[in-house]
């Protein structure tokens, strides 16, 4: 049994756990970049805790409000400056997945001030200031993850900043959450049960990672029932919080495979969220499994019996109408398949073929 497990992030999963643990911020540093979306934060709180816990411990602050959905690296460097200009020395994020990975790409910016947007994917491992993070969706598990997924427009596509930025403290409440849309609940929750699926079947898988799989996929089998029932209360968003952030323990192991790699261009080209990007290539993905050994023990762990009863799930809850030509299925596909270290987290051969059929079974109905 050989295995590799590094997770460094402390996590504070509580009801107001910012202002209960607001000393952790003085491990930090002394003055804050506070990174998050347009408005969502100060609508829900988050932002507002966060600002008083600094304030209660005598920690200045800088707000950066200008993420995007899918943050663009122009949108990095421009919050990096504004954090180089004043002189912080960490960098908490406050969001979704795209503040929180917003965030890291921004810390390292501002460690390394010869990185910009021309250079960053050509560098080794870099060092960052330190990052604080407080998810205000479940589901991309950022705030446990070592990755920042950001928009590259001169490649026009999504990908990994390839830099590993664990953050140091995670600040977990559901709160944050209560009063999220339905479509975003669902989009940002099927977000997390691709991470788990994709991380459990995923070559790079071991006994620790499994772990966290396992136990995020049994808290799918009850948040799946109060998604198609629309009883979003506290026991749900406490435990698809709780499940998103086991999946995000798990992919920082493993990585995800074929459905988010393949996911990022129907984000770019299509607008299509990103968990729901994952969910309409997720069920074709798992039918295309020769060996179905630990496909059936993940749907056991959901209690599930067979493959059909998750279809049915996700039927429900992914709702998926976009125009797409063969034309482009095929290129999204070459250029799929003509990266390898996209296709070396699924455990078995990939051919264009399997590529090309996973898409067009999912999105030409």
């Amino acid at each position: 049994m050989n295995f590799k497990y590094a997770m460094p992030t402390k996590i504070y999963f509580d009801e107001d756990a910012v202002l209960k643990n607001k000393e952790v911020f003085k491990n930090l540093g002394s003055k804050a970049l506070i990174v998050t979306g347009r408005s969502s934060a100060k609508k829900n709180g988050s932002y507002n805790d966060v600002a008083k816990a600094l304030s209660e411990v005598g920690i200045e602050h800088i707000l950066f409000d200008e993420v995007e959905e899918n943050p663009s690296l122009e949108t990095i460097e421009k919050g990096s400056n504004v954090g180089k200009a004043n002189n912080v020395d960490f960098v908490i994020g406050i969001g979704g997945g795209s503040p929180m990975d917003a965030s890291k790409a921004i810390a390292i910016f501002i460690k390394n001030p010869k990185i910009n947007i021309d250079n960053i994917f050509s560098q080794k491992q870099l060092e960052s200031i330190p990052v604080a993070a407080v998810p205000t969706t479940s589901g991309t598990g950022s705030e446990v993850t070592q990755y920042s997924i950001v928009t590259s427009n001169k490649e026009k596509t999504k990908k990994n900043l390839g830099q590993f930025v664990f953050p140091t403290a995670a600040f977990l409440d559901s709160k944050y959450t209560f009063d999220l849309p339905y479509n975003i609940t669902v989009n940002t929750a099927i977000d997390a049960f691709t991470h788990l699926v994709e991380g459990y079947l995923n070559s790079n898988s071991t006994y620790m990672s499994d772990i966290y799989g396992e136990k995020g996929l049994e808290l799918f089998n009850f948040c799946f029932k109060k998604l198609i029932k629309k009883e979003l209360d506290t026991e749900f968003r406490n435990k698809v919080m709780l499940a998103s952030s086991l999946g995000g323990i798990q992919i920082a192991q493993t990585g995800t495979s074929l459905p988010h790699g393949m996911g990022y261009p129907l984000t770019y080209f299509k607008g299509l969220p990103h968990g729901l990007a994952n969910g309409v290539l997720t069920i074709e993905y798992l039918k295309c499994f020769k060996d179905t050994t630990k496909l059936e023990k993940m749907l056991k762990a959901l209690g599930l019996s067979n493959l059909e009863e998750l279809e049915t799930i996700l039927k429900q809850l992914v709702n998926v109408d976009i125009q797409i030509t063969d034309e482009e299925i095929l290129e999204y596909s070459k250029s799929f398949v003509s990266n390898k270290n996209k296709l070396k987290n699924h455990p078995e051969e990939v051919t264009l073929e399997d590529i090309i059929r996973i898409y067009t079974k999912s999105l030409k109905k």
